[in-house]
């Protein structure tokens, strides 16, 4: 295990009606507040005009828009509208991409350069406008964690950055806000927390069992829960469990002591800087094939992965095909929920492969570290 350090200030407020306490929350900071949602649904579901109740007695300006793949040039025009209205305070409604979005808004705010010189490491924050969060979706784990990833389209990139200035000030959990989520969106949610942890499970330390004990456990209770929420949209406990899961799955507390992988993800966002698809449904086609890929050289972790998540039976077989067998299990389940499997069920076909190439900025892969020609090998094997 490595050397850390760890620190994470986000206030959590879990449970039903818990938007009554943003008055209480915002109110030290002062009174001009900055609203960004997304493409509005919160308005069709009614949390919207139950925020403005909550926010009375404050002067509330508004950002709406952010994107799936959240833009820089949003996150360039809130910031501006923070600096313009004297925004006192940020608070971000939705799921990952708003408050990915709101942490770039918070961090810009306060630098009078570009945005994405911020994204690139140009610029290094030294101060933010502070946030909040609602979360409407169960996925990312922004609303308690300091990274944010931006899309440039300019550029055709996606990249992610973070800085300890920008964890939120709260962030406020209530699972009844993910009842009237659609279909996909759970789908994606559940892909998406899955692969954080599976990114952090294969790592490049000898020797993480306490904290694979921990992911694995964390991974059953998703693959648990996760088909009730999409049985029953409504299942209280079975949302709670998810929305936890996927908080916990990238809060920091299962990598203390090394890093994670983190190539998959390298690989789906240069997928979605190009295409503009859903950075899970990426995820679903393009991880099992960076597994199946890197897993010769990993027999041990892969073989340990299939039968402590998985139950593969292990009589019978070399440790490679108990390897593989866990990996497969874990398409199959994402398959099972209705996710998206092979790259070509968006649209994306050989030709396409050079150019997503392109768009990988940054050397991917901690524990295997990949080359573009590696990458290219993996997108073929997602097609």
């Amino acid at each position: 295990m490595q050397n850390f350090m760890y620190k994470n200030p986000t206030k959590i407020i879990f449970g039903k009606n818990q938007i009554t306490k943003l008055f209480e929350q915002i109110k030290p900071y002062g009174k001009n507040v900055l609203l960004v949602y997304g493409g509005g649904s919160i308005k069709k579901t009614g949390l919207y005009c139950s925020i403005l109740e909550e926010l009375e007695y404050f002067n509330v300006y508004e950002l709406e828009g952010v994107e799936p793949n959240p833009r820089v040039t949003t996150a360039q025009k809130g910031a501006n509208l923070v600096k313009e209205k004297n925004i006192d305070f940020i608070l971000a409604v939705g799921g990952g991409s708003v408050i990915d979005c709101t942490k770039l808004i918070s961090a810009a705010s306060k630098y009078d350069g570009d945005a994405w010189d911020i994204v690139i490491g140009k610029h290094v924050p030294k101060e933010a406008t502070p946030f909040g969060t609602v979360l409407t979706l169960s996925a990312t784990a922004s609303e308690m964690n300091a990274g944010s990833v931006i899309t440039n389209l300019e550029t055709k990139q996606k990249l992610g950055w973070g800085s300890p200035l920008v964890y939120p000030q709260f962030s406020i959990l209530d699972p009844t806000l993910t009842f009237t989520l659609p279909r996909n969106q759970t789908v994606n949610g559940i892909v998406d927390m899955m692969s954080h942890i599976c990114e952090q499970y294969f790592n490049e330390v000898e020797n993480s069992d306490l904290h694979d004990a921990m992911m694995e456990g964390v991974l059953k209770q998703i693959m648990i829960y996760g088909p009730k929420c999409l049985e029953n949209p409504k299942d209280y406990e079975a949302r709670s469990i998810i929305m936890m899961a996927g908080t916990i799955a990238l809060n920091g507390q299962l990598r203390w002591g090394f890093n994670g992988d983190w190539a998959s993800h390298g690989l789906e966002h240069a997928v979605s800087a190009v295409f503009d698809i859903a950075h899970a449904e990426g995820l679903a086609m393009v991880m099992p094939n960076w597994m199946k890929f890197v897993m010769p050289n990993h027999v041990a972790k892969f073989k340990k992965f299939a039968i402590n998540v998985f139950d593969v039976e292990t009589s019978n077989k070399t440790d490679e095909e108990i390897a593989l067998e866990g990996i497969n299990k874990l398409q199959q389940f994402w398959q099972q929920i209705g996710a998206p499997t092979k790259l070509s069920e968006r649209n994306i076909n050989k030709e396409d492969i050079p150019t997503i190439v392109n768009s990988i900025a940054r050397q991917i892969g901690n524990m295997q570290p990949l080359t573009k020609e590696d990458a290219a090998k993996i997108y073929e094997m997602s097609l």
